[in-house]
């Protein structure tokens, strides 16, 4: 028996686990693409929304590469699409 039901959904999470480590705690807004960082002026909330949002994805994927159900080509999609509705929001409501 594997430790990992899908090894690349545990890749994924400490993936994520590392950017919201890196973004929400050490305040990196630098790694983060898809935002443009130089006109978002309030670079605190910026950092507080993609930590805890990269923290909830690597949670999802941790339990997700533990467990058979739900499989990858459920959890992945759902993490893309968060991902680009999160930058969606913070290029229309936080860039001035």
């Amino acid at each position: 028996m594997a430790l990992f039901a899908s090894p690349s959904l545990c890749i994924i999470a400490i993936i994520s686990f590392a950017l919201s480590y890196f973004v929400g705690v050490k305040q990196y807004t630098w790694l983060l693409s898809g935002f443009n960082e130089k006109r978002v002026q309030d670079k605190q909330k910026l950092a507080n929304i993609v930590g805890i949002y990269n923290l909830a994805a690597g949670v999802i994927a941790a339990i997700g590469s533990v467990f058979t159900t739900p499989n990858i080509q459920i959890i992945v999609p759902i993490i893309i699409v968060g991902h680009v509705v999160l930058a969606a929001y913070v290029n229309t409501r936080m860039v001035h």
